[in-house]
This record gives structure tokens, C-alpha cells and sequence, in this order.
């Protein structure tokens, strides 16, 4: 029988979690805090921060938005992201990305003490990320249920930890298995990558991209296929064997001639479902855990906070 792995229903549990680690938070004298910087009007944007700030609404967490025009300058851009880095009432916040054309976007993101990086994508992190062999920091992010995860030194990047934090609600064993990436973005394919090919997960994992040769063998061989390219049902029933598991994570528009809408699509097609062990639906599946890992980054950030200035 296929498994469809719910998304929601897994960030809803997390999310019920975190509300009880804010109330126990509070009642030693902190909050955390979450803070975004949004430049410029674009509607995906918009209603992504919307729904991060209805987020912290549900679980107790603090909002601090930062808005600019699409036509700030670098120079402001930089001054909202200090901003944030100073606010003690912000233990936590991420630049909305993509940032408006002529933006030096890399030089935003480092401008972010690695301590508030509640994306998980600094340098500083990433290179932390890099040398974690181990595993041991995403093993103590999902120590959960309880404060245990604020253990973790340095936050995970948001998707790749929500993708393994839903794998393990359904109880799926990544070891010794062969994973196959689709795309090498830093923000799912390179960053994943380093989390399941570390002791705490064991797997086996083959990155592909735009250069590999024959990319759809390597997707029959694959006991999970975690596609993050953002092609439109790309992943298809041929190219899935029988029993394994699919995690959809791009996602792509497209106009439905018959609806005559515009509709959200991922990267496997649907018809991919009935051959699975087990898949993510898109939408519902890896979005909902993405957005709950951002609060428990943030929430185990305030909490780090608060045993630190417990302990002065």
C-alpha cells in the first residue's frame, strides 16, 4: 500500500511542540522572535512572509517585519538586515529571496550574524554544516518532541531538515539506502546531501544535475528519489521502480487549459504515486515541514538565548 506522507499533518504535531517549548520559554522571561526583510512586491513573496508571520501567530512566536521598495539600494538593504541583527527582540530572521535585480544578494545573506540565521544558509553555517560529518547536530535538531533540539549549535537549512524530519514521522530507514538528488541548488540538493551522507543517516547519495549522463537510469536504481529542479513532472512512472520513495520538493506554475487557471505543480508526476513505497504530495508535503522548521529554528535559537544568559 502507497504512503502518502503528510505534510501537514507532520508541521501541525511540530508546530503543537513548539507552542509548548515558546510557553515554557516565557515562563523563564524569553520569546523568541522571528524577523523577515522584504524588498519589493512580489506576490509569491508576500504571501510566503505572510504565512510565516500566521506561523508564529499560531505558536506564540514574536513578528517583526521589515518592508522595503523594490527600488532600495544595497546600502538599505544592508541597514534593515543590522537592524534585525541588533533587535534583541529578534532571535531569528531570513531575507526573503530572490532579492530585486541589482541587489548583491550574497552580500545580504553575509551581512547576517550566523547566530539569527534562521534559514540556516550562511556561510558560517554551511561550513559548519560541511564539517558535521558526524551527523550530530541534526541528530539533536530531532531529538524532539522537547527543548533537547535547542542542543543543536548551529540551524539547519529549513527544507533539507523538514524533508528528513517527515521521513522519520513515517518511520522511513534512510540507511545504506541509495538516494538520487535531482539539482544541486544550496538550498535542497548541496545542503541534503550533507545531512544524508553523514553517520546519523548513512545513506548512499548521487547528485544529478543538468550534466549527468543518463539521469533517468540513476532514477530507477534509486531507492528514494528527492527531486528539487523545479521541471514539471519530471520524475515519471518509468523512471521510478517499484516501492520507492518519492519526495517532491520543486515546484513549478502551470496554466491548466481546461480550468483555465494557473495551477502549483512539482517535479514528480503524479502518475509516478501509484508505483511508490511512499511520496509527498506537492502541495502538502515538503512546503508545510519547510515553513515549521524556520519557527523551530528560531524557537531553538531563543532557547540557546536563554540558557546562555541562565548560565551568566
Amino acid at each position: 500500500m502507497t504512503i502518502k506522507l503528510d505534510g501537514k499533518a507532520v508541521a501541525a504535531a511540530v508546530k503543537a511542540d513548539l507552542a509548548k517549548r515558546v510557553a515554557d520559554l516565557t515562563a523563564r522571561g524569553g520569546q523568541p522572535g522571528l524577523g523577515t526583510i522584504l524588498v519589493g512586491d512580489d506576490p509569491g513573496s508576500v504571501k510566503y512572509v505572510a504565512g510565516k508571520h500566521a506561523d508564529c501567530a499560531e505558536v506564540g512566536i514574536h513578528s517583526v517585519q521589515l518592508r522595503l521598495p523594490a527600488d532600495a539600494s544595497q546600502e538599505q538593504v544592508l541597514q534593515a538586515v543590522n537592524q534585525l541583527n541588533e533587535d534583541p527582540d529578534c532571535t531569528g530572521f531570513i531575507v526573503q529571496l530572490p532579492l530585486p535585480a541589482g541587489i548583491d544578494q550574497q552580500a545580504v545573506i553575509e551581512a547576517v550574524d550566523p547566530a539569527k540565521d534562521a534559514d540556516g544558509m550562511h556561510p558560517y553555517n554551511l561550513g559548519q554544516l560541511v564539517l558535521d560529518t558526524s551527523g550530530k547536530n541534526l541528530a539533536a535538531a530531532q531529538a524532539g518532541p522537547g527543548a533537547a533540539a535547542a542542543a543543536a549549535s548551529f540551524p539547519l537549512p529549513c527544507t533539507p531538515q523538514g524533508i528528513l524530519a517527515l521521513l522519520e514521522a513515517y518511520q522511513i530507514d534512510l540507511q545504506s539506502k541509495e538516494i538520487c538528488l535531482l539539482g544541486r541548488g544550496i538550498t535542497v540538493g548541496r545542503s541534503i546531501g550533507l545531512l544524508l551522507t553523514s553517520r546519523a543517516v548513512n545513506a548512499t547519495v548521487t547528485l544529478c544535475h543538468t550534466g549527468t549522463v543518463d539521469v533517468r537510469r540513476h532514477m530507477r536504481q534509486a531507492d528514494v528519489i528527492i527531486a528539487a529542479m523545479g521541471q514539471a513532472g519530471f520524475v515519471r512512472p518509468e523512471d521510478v521502480r517499484e516501492g520507492a520513495v518519492l519526495v517532491d520538493v520543486g515546484v513549478s506554475r502551470v496554466f491548466d487549459q481546461e480550468a483555465q487557471r494557473w495551477r502549483v505543480v512539482g517535479d514528480v508526476d503524479k502518475a509516478a504515486h501509484q508505483k511508490a513505497g511512499a511520496y509527498t504530495p506537492n502541495p502538502g508535503g515538503v512546503g508545510p515541514m519547510t515553513r515549521a522548521m524556520l519557527l523551530s529554528n528560531v524557537v531553538a535559537m531563543a532557547e540557546r538565548a536563554a540558557t546562555a544568559a541562565e548560565g551568566h
